[in-house]
Order: structure tokens, then C-alpha cells, then sequence
């Protein structure tokens, strides 16, 4: 495995890209995956490989990957099941380093035949040292080496971050990018495990812990075979990064569906998710959460306790807030005398002026607004800030108000947002602090304010 383990970068990131099965046809799977490589604005050599056609998409052919002078650092294979053995030997005889293998009809199939032909090729990797990504995946995508080795193109959209997703699904790879690119968020890498060869959950976290990219790493979970090997992985590297999980498969039938879609069983679910608490992974029951909680690690420190001041320009939206955290364990704390007696200062007796703040009486000045922002940053008792603030004509000024110094601030504690007005209005100030790093926003009170408990509930762990 040690061979493995060194040829996940040449698999990440290759100089040389062939594309087993390539076509110029779009009812094929391989044209698709010639469309990424391309348009996803991989710099490095493709090798299109299909032996009955001169060139595709421009780009000349190759009879075989045999027949190609040249090294070939990553195979993308796209055949039928039943070819797959040969291919593999071909490509360990050509000294390939990776494999991205989207055919499906392995292990996955109600028929021994497909686990016969898995166990087939597994010991060919295995003896020649390729890591294999698959069978029966859409494929992966590593945005920092311009490498979309998928099937979908599309994925290309998403913007360049620090979070790294695992998937045993290709169909929620496909929904949290889509939500991402709709929420501004940015992947490092997606990779769609499918029924692992010989890379597998515990391998890819051993790698993303060292990636440079990656700062948070997500997990989605059906079944799988050896979940000791996983837990004891992540916690070799406690607090090193962060580590989110979603696992589904609670339910008998989901349990089935597992079997089917990956090749093993989805297993206890409780058991599951105590061995995550124990192995320091959070655990995230529904796939907003994981990319809001996602994004959330991705932009902010972690808090050093549970004290959250709600700072709202309007009281509604606050107490939406105030509800989420003390119902999980977060404190919406008394704040020092001092900071009390500097927004007493800036708001009249006729506002709620102690934690949660109300600051809508402030709306007309955004120097007001900010210094009782700036104060509560300051307060000894305040672990985190959520800050709410629902446009209105009359405060349409207020972030040009008050963001330099949140930008100058840059989260020494996390200061998450639910900013929110029409279309067009804040969007270029909202990008701008968030891209800046100064803070993470949100849609909704409730969203914002289950960033910050899921903060806590790491630091926790």
C-alpha cells in the first residue's frame, strides 16, 4: 500500500491525462469526460484513446494506451465492465499512477460475476501500486490542478476553495456543488469514491490531511467495509482539520439501498455516529447543514467557548437566532459593564440594548452601528458574534458603514452574518467581506446562528 499511498499525488495532480473510451459522440459517457478535461482548462497532455476514430474534439488519437509514446501519469476509463481487467493490466504494463475508473457492474450488481471481476482488478492495482477511484463513479475533480476528471463539465463553475468533499454518492456530489455555486461557496476537491478499489474514505483522509489546499474535509457516508480503519485515521490527526460526516443508511430500507448502490452495508447507524463523536467528527444530519457548517469552518476560527452575542438591526430576526443557539447549547451572555455602558451610549432606552442588541433605533447612523459592533468584539465575554441586519431603505448605508473595520478585524473571534436585501443591493459588499475573510453569511437567522453551534459543537468534540 506504501506504492499507493505515493502515487496519490500523480493521481490528483498529473501531467498526462488519457481518457480510455474517449468519444465524439454525446450519447457516450466518454465524450463527457473529454468536454471536462477541456473545457475544464486542464493544461497538462490529453490522450484521447478509442481505436476507431483519428482524432476527437481536435485532439489526435491514440489506438491504445500501449500505442501512446509517452508517459501517462492518470487513466479515465470509460469501457465496459468486462474489458476492464485487460485495460488494467495494459495500464500497470504502461507504469500509469492513477486510475479514475467510472464503469459500473462490479461489486454493485446482483450477480457474483461483478464481485469476481472487482476482486479481479483490485489485485492488479494493488500489485502494480495504482490507486484506483471507483468503479461505478462520476469521477473527481481537483480544482487546483484545473483537473476535471468527471463526467459532468459543469462542476468546472465551481468557484476554487478550501473544502474537499468525499462521496460515496455522485448524486449529492452533484447537489452540494450546485448548492455551493448558488451559495458562493469554494471546493478544493470532490471526489466520488464509488465502490473503492483500493482508495477508500480512510486513504482519502490520510491524503487531504496533508493536502495544502484543503482546509475542511467532508464526508458523506452510506456503508462501509472497514469503518475502524476511518475512525482510527481521523483520530491519528485530532484537530488537525476539521472532519464533517453525513451518514445516511438509519433507516432498514436504506440499509438495502446501500448494498445496492455501494457495495456495503450502510450498518448501525447509532454506532456509527457515537464512533464519529469519539474519533472527533461532527456528525450533520441533512446536506444544508453540511455545506453551511462546511463554510462556516472553512471561514471562521473556531470559538475558544459558548458566549454568542446576537447584534440584529431588527428584533425578529435576533431572537429567530437567540432560539437556535440556546436550544444547542450555546450562551447568549450577560456583556462586561464597560461594553454595556458603550451601547447604552449609542441607543436609546427605547431599544433592547442588552444581549441580544436591537439595533434598528441606530439605523440611520452606521458610525453608531459600528462602534456598538466594534465594542461587543471587545468583550472579554463574547466567544462569538452573530450579526443580523435585514435591508430597509433607510439603512441601505449601513455596510458601507461598518465594513472596513469588520475587514480590518478579520474574525479574531467568529463573526458570522445573515445580511440580507433584494437582488443587486449588497451582493458586491457581501462577496467582498466574505471572499476577504472577514466573515461567513448567511440566508436565514436560523442558518447563520447553526454555523455557530456547530463551531462549538467541534470544539467540543
Amino acid at each position: 500500500m506504501e506504492k499507493i499511498a505515493a502515487n496519490m499525488d500523480p493521481l490528483f495532480n498529473p501531467r498526462s491525462v488519457a481518457v480510455i473510451g474517449a468519444s465524439d459522440n454525446s450519447g457516450k459517457l466518454g465524450f463527457h469526460v473529454m468536454k471536462s478535461l477541456t473545457k475544464g482548462g486542464f493544461a497538462g497532455k490529453i490522450i484521447p484513446v478509442n481505436p476507431g476514430t483519428a482524432e476527437i474534439m481536435g485532439i489526435k488519437v491514440s489506438t491504445s494506451i500501449s500505442d501512446y509514446d509517452g508517459q501517462v501519469d492518470l487513466a479515465i476509463v470509460v469501457l465496459p465492465a468486462k474489458l476492464i481487467p485487460g485495460v488494467f493490466q495494459e495500464c500497470a504494463d504502461k507504469g500509469v499512477k492513477g486510475i479514475v475508473l467510472i464503469t459500473a457492474g462490479f461489486k454493485e450488481i446482483d450477480d457474483p460475476a461483478g464481485a469476481g471481476l472487482h476482486d479481479e482488478i483490485a489485485a492488479i492495482a494493488n500489485r502494480a501500486g495504482i490507486p484506483v477511484i471507483g468503479p461505478n463513479t462520476f469521477g473527481m475533480i481537483n480544482f487546483y490542478a484545473d483537473l476535471n476528471a468527471s463526467f459532468t463539465p459543469e462542476f468546472s463553475r465551481l468557484k476554487k476553495g478550501a473544502i474537499a468533499l468525499v462521496s460515496q454518492s455522485g448524486g449529492i456530489s452533484h447537489l452540494l456543488g450546485f448548492m455551493a455555486m448558488r451559495m458562493d461557496v469554494g471546493f478544493s476537491k470532490i471526489i466520488g469514491l464509488g465502490n473503492r478499489v483500493n482508495v477508500d474514505f480512510t486513504q482519502m483522509v490520510d491524503y487531504l490531511m496533508g493536502d495544502p489546499d484543503t482546509k475542511v474535509i467532508i464526508l458523506y457516508l452510506e456503508g462501509i467495509d472497514e469503518p475502524r480503519d476511518l475512525i482510527e485515521t481521523v483520530r491519528k490527526y485530532r484537530s488537525q482539520k476539521p472532519v464533517i460526516a453525513y451518514k445516511t443508511g438509519s433507516a432498514v430500507v436504506g440499509d438495502q439501498a446501500s448494498l445496492s448502490h455501494t457495495g456495503s452495508m450502510a450498518g448501525r447507524h447509532e454506532v456509527y455516529i457515537g464512533a464519529f463523536s469519539q474519533a472527533g467528527i461532527l456528525n450533520i444530519d441533512n446536506t444544508e447543514t453540511l455545506i453551511d457548517t462546511a463554510k462556516a469552518m472553512a471561514a471562521c476560527p473556531i470559538p475558544d467557548g459558548p458566549g454568542i452575542a446576537v447584534l440584529s438591526g431588527q428584533a425578529g430576526p435576533g431572537m429567530a437566532a437567540c432560539d437556535v443557539c440556546e436550544a444547542n447549547d450555546l450562551m447568549i451572555v450577560n456583556f462586561s459593564e464597560q461594553t454595556q455602558q458603550k451601547i447604552n451610549e449609542y441607543l436609546p432606552p427605547l431599544a433592547l440594548r442588552t444581549n441580544p442588541v436591537d439595533m434598528g433605533p441606530a439605523w440611520y447612523d452606521s458610525s453608531a452601528t459600528g462602534r456598538i459592533i466594534r465594542a461587543v468584539m471587545d468583550d472579554e465575554n463574547v466567544n462569538g458574534i452573530l450579526l443580523l441586519i435585514m435591508f430597509a431603505s433607510a439603512n441601505i448605508d449601513v455596510l458601507k458603514g461598518i465594513s472596513n473595520f469588520i475587514m480590518d478585524w478579520r474574525q479574531k473571534k467568529p463573526f458570522i452574518t445573515c445580511i440580507s436585501a433584494p437582488p443587486g443591493i449588497w451582493d458586491d459588499e457581501i462577496r467582498r467581506l466574505e471572499e476577504s475573510g472577514a466573515m461567513a453569511n448567511y440566508p436565514t437567522p436560523e442558518r447563520a446562528a447553526r454555523a455557530m453551534v456547530n463551531l462549538w459543537g467541534y470544539k467540543k468534540l
